[in-house]
């Protein structure tokens, strides 16, 4: 499946256990890192709001980006990626 800011489909998507942060990787070699808020009053629609597009990875075989993750205390993203290379990613 793919969403609205990826090209290709998505491989991983992830919360950042402290910060209002959310991220999607995708096959087309990309990370889209947004700033995400959900309400307990489940009638109010969730705040999602991009924030940035990371690049790093190639595209290899139609595979991009295979797997993020969020640092569990700083604002930093581990992404790793079919070209076998694994990048820490600290200015979100």
């Amino acid at each position: 499946t793919s969403s609205r800011y990826h090209e290709r489909a998505l491989r991983s998507v992830g919360f950042h256990p402290r910060y209002p942060l959310m991220a999607s990787a995708s096959d087309d070699g990309s990370i889209h890192v947004f700033h995400s808020m959900i309400y307990s009053d489940l009638m109010r629609n969730p705040l999602i709001v991009p924030v940035k597009v990371l690049r790093g990875h190639n595209v290899v075989n139609s595979l991009g980006t295979l797997a993020m993750v969020f640092h569990p205390t700083q604002p930093w993203l581990f992404s790793a990626g079919a070209d076998g290379k694994i990048h820490l990613f600290q200015d979100l």
